[in-house]
C-alpha cells in the first residue's frame, strides 16, 4: 500500500487525494510497527491503521474514479497495471488485517476465515454461471420446438434459467454441506416482519439517494447496468423484468447471498463482520453487469451495491426471514426498471 501511493507522489502526479492517501499508508505502517514493537498498544494501534486504512481505499477509489490509475509497465511482460488499483486493494486487506489485530485473531484463525470466505465466494460467483447454464436447458427444447426466440421471449428464458440455476446451485451446496431444505429461513411474515419490509423499502431508496447526493456533490461518476443499457434499445424488456424482480431476481439471489452466503459465513465471523463480508461479495460479482465504462466508474458503481448490500444483510439478520429481504430487494429492482421504461417511453 505503501507503494502503490508513495511512486505516483514520487512521479509527480499532482493529485490531492493520491498525496493525502500516501500520508494515510504512512499513518497505517507506523501504527503496525508501532504496535509490533510495543510503544503503542495493539488495539488502539489497530484502530489508527484501521482507520487510515479505509480512508486510503476512499481516496485511492476516488482518484480511479477521476480517471487518475497511474500505470506502470510489468518488466517482461507486455502489460501494465494501475498503481492507484493496487491502492485500492492493498487498502481494503489492510483493513481485514486491522480488525483482525484488534480482536487478537491469530494465523489459525485467519487461515480458517480466509478458506471459508474464498469457498463462499466461488459460490458466489457460480451465482453467475449457474443461469446460464439454466437459461441454457430451458432455451433449447423450447427452440427446437418454436424456433429462434423473440428478445422477450429470451428475457423470460434467462430469467426462467436464473430460477432453475439458482435453485440447483443452492440445492448443490446443501447437499454436500450436509443441510436440508430447513436451512432455508422462509416463513410467513409477522407483523414485525412486514413493518421492515416497508422499513427497508424506504431505507434502501434513502440510502441509494444519499449516495447519490454524495457523488454529484463530489463529481463522482457510475457505470451504468448493463440491462439499462439493452433496454434502450428495447424498452418492452423492462415489461418482463418488473414483475420479475419481485418473483425472480430478488429471491433467489437473495436465497444464495444472504440465506447461503451470509448466513454461511455466521460459522466463522461475527454477525456484522458476515454482513460486511457477505456485502463485499455481493457488490464483486456485479462487477459484469456494470462493465459499461472504465475502472472507476465500476468501482463506484460496486460502492451502491455495497451499500445496498448491507441494508439487505442487516434485514436478513435483524429477520432471519428470507422473505423480507427478498421483498425489498424485489420492490427495488422493480421500481427502478419500471421508472426506466417510462422514462424511455416518453
Amino acid at each position: 500500500m505503501l507503494v502503490a501511493t508513495l511512486l505516483p507522489v514520487t512521479r509527480g502526479i499532482e493529485s490531492p487525494a493520491i498525496w493525502v492517501a500516501a500520508a494515510f499508508a504512512v499513518v497505517t505502517a507506523v501504527a503496525f510497527l508501532a504496535s509490533r514493537r510495543g510503544s503503542l498498544d495493539r488495539q488502539l494501534a489497530a484502530v489508527v491503521a484501521g482507520a487510515s486504512s479505509i480512508a486510503v481505499v476512499l481516496l485511492s477509489g476516488y482518484a480511479l474514479n477521476q480517471g487518475i490509475p497511474v500505470s506502470i509497465e510489468v518488466p517482461g511482460v507486455r502489460s501494465s497495471f494501475s498503481l492507484v488499483f493496487a491502492a485500492f486493494v492493498t487498502g481494503g486487506l489492510a483493513v481485514s488485517v486491522a480488525v483482525a489485530d484488534y480482536f487478537g485473531i491469530g494465523l489459525a484463525g485467519l487461515k480458517e476465515r480466509t478458506q471459508r470466505t474464498t469457498i463462499l465466494s466461488a459460490l458466489g460467483f457460480g451465482g453467475l454461471l449457474a443461469p446460464q447454464v439454466g437459461a441454457l436447458v430451458i432455451a433449447l427444447p423450447v427452440m427446437a420446438a418454436v424456433g429462434e426466440l423473440s428478445r422477450i421471449q429470451s428475457v423470460v428464458v434467462s430469467q426462467l434459467g436464473m430460477a432453475l440455476g439458482t435453485g440447483v446451485l443452492v440445492w448443490w451446496y446443501l447437499s454436500v454441506t450436509g443441510r436440508d431444505l430447513s436451512y432455508i429461513d422462509l416463513r410467513r411474515p409477522t407483523g414485525r416482519d412486514l413493518l421492515l419490509i416497508a422499513g427497508g423499502i424506504f431505507v434502501i431508496f434513502g440510502t441509494l439517494g444519499a449516495i447519490s447526493l454524495l457523488f454529484q456533490a463530489t463529481g463522482v461518476e457510475s457505470s451504468d447496468h448493463g440491462t439499462t443499457q439493452q433496454a434502450a434499445e428495447n424498452p418492452e424488456i423492462l415489461l418482463v423484468l418488473v414483475p420479475a424482480s419481485i418473483l425472480v431476481i430478488g429471491p433467489f439471489e437473495e436465497l444464495l447471498y444472504r440465506n447461503i452466503v451470509q448466513k454461511s459465513l455466521y460459522e466463522s465471523f461475527s454477525r456484522v463482520g458476515a454482513i460486511l463480508i457477505g456485502g463485499v461479495i455481493f457488490a464483486i460479482i456485479h462487477t459484469q453487469a456494470y462493465w459499461t465504462a472504465g475502472p472507476g466508474k465500476v468501482v463506484a458503481s460496486l460502492a451502491v451495491i455495497f451499500g445496498l448490500a448491507l441494508v439487505l444483510g442487516t434485514l436478513y439478520e435483524r429477520t432471519e426471514n428470507l422473505l423480507v429481504p427478498a421483498l425489498v430487494h424485489g420492490v427495488y429492482n422493480a421500481v427502478l426498471f419500471a421508472n426506466l421504461y417510462f422514462s424511455y417511453s416518453v
